[in-house]
């Protein structure tokens, strides 16, 4: 099998995840910016990592409202989506991700100034890992 790429999005950075060859489990990569480069970046990680389909995140309210970072992830999501035409590319609920990733991180000791650094892709696991349980539970 090949791998999934899991991506939260966010204004500054983009969380990255990646599933082992038997897309049961999700790890972390290095985040990357959200600039102008994201999109290379993202290619050269499709590439690097054998993965054959993409999963973004999307964000919305509690109350299911859409926010000004939905749209920003809906953007990135229809991005991704043209960029690689070839490739499954969907989207994913990833609401509270970032405050579990807060959690979790919290847990295995690390202070908030050291989490700054490993917040995102910690959120892109736990909604990658959160999609492949959907898929397995099917």
């Amino acid at each position: 099998m090949t791998r999934i790429l899991g991506i939260d999005p966010g204004t500054r950075r983009c969380g990255i995840a990646i599933t082992d060859s038997a897309q049961r489990m999700a790890f972390p990569r290095p985040s990357l910016a959200s600039d102008d480069s994201l999109l290379i970046a993202l290619a050269a990680l499709i590439e690097e990592e054998d993965a054959a389909s993409v999963v973004v995140g999307r964000p919305v309210a509690l109350s299911g409202n859409v926010t000004a970072s939905t749209r920003f992830a809906d953007d990135l999501f229809r991005s991704v989506a043209a960029e690689f035409a070839e490739m499954p590319v969907v989207q994913w609920d990833e609401r509270l991700t970032t405050l579990e990733a807060q959690k979790s991180l919290t847990r295995a000791g690390l202070r908030a100034k050291d989490q700054r650094s490993r917040i995102d892709s910690a959120a892109a696991v736990i909604m990658l890992q959160n999609y492949l349980d959907a898929l397995l539970s099917d």
